[in-house]
């Protein structure tokens, strides 16, 4: 009851003269306070990065699981690639080799004569490797009719050796009119086709470094 008497009979004005029970309680209080208002905004900021954490290990969580399933399909993807590269290199050696590359081309010029075709340009390039393949082009001037020219088609599918021939800026046009003037119904088939070989080990190697090197300059 005293220390209740006390603090109704307080002089505000001589705050010095207070009881010692009495500044003890204010300054208590006084103490409280600034360490609830400490603790209020420290705990209140603590909440806010404790949501940004959480809101960003959902976001980890969610982006560990988007990339753990492309690592999934990554394998698999990979395997497939590795067979199929597998059965390309598997096709590619049903081509001609290089050894077999010249003797080919004669194959392909008399084909062209045994049709019947009449041949004003025979002209192969230089070939162009690749990853595992080389491709030769051949300039050609070939005069004949449609059944002369379906006959050479079918003459180079008969070859031993796979042989694709890919035309390049071909043009198949009538042959001009002779002097009197008639047409003879021949075609005229001329431009540039490709053929192509595989690369054995070595030169595959040989053709990727120089595709890299190329590559970094």
């Amino acid at each position: 009851m005293s220390f209740l008497h006390d603090i109704r009979n307080l002089d505000r004005n001589n705050v010095g003269g207070w009881p010692q029970s009495v500044k003890i309680f204010f300054t208590a209080l006084l103490l409280g306070a600034v360490l609830l208002v400490g603790w209020y905004f420290f705990v209140s900021g603590q909440q806010d990065s404790l949501k940004a954490l959480a809101g960003k290990e959902d976001q980890l969580k969610q982006e560990f699981s988007t990339k753990q399933a492309k690592s999934v399909n990554l394998e698999a993807l990979q395997q497939q690639l590795d067979e199929m590269q597998d059965m390309l290199r598997q096709l590619l050696r049903q081509l001609p080799s290089k050894t077999e590359m010249p003797e080919l081309l004669i194959d392909i010029s008399q084909t062209a004569q045994a049709a019947g075709l009449e041949s004003d340009l025979f002209q192969p390039g230089p070939e162009t490797p690749k990853d595992f393949y080389a491709e030769k082009p051949i300039a050609l001037r070939f005069t004949g009719t449609y059944h002369q020219f379906g006959t050479f088609i079918s003459g180079v599918a008969s070859l031993p050796r796979v042989v694709i021939l890919t035309l390049h800026d071909v043009s198949l046009t009538p042959k001009s009119p002779g002097k009197d003037g008639t047409a003879s119904g021949q075609l005229v088939l001329q431009g540039t086709v490709k053929t192509y070989r595989y690369l054995d080990d070595e030169e595959s190697a040989a053709a990727s470094k120089g595709k890299k090197a190329g590559g970094a300059k």
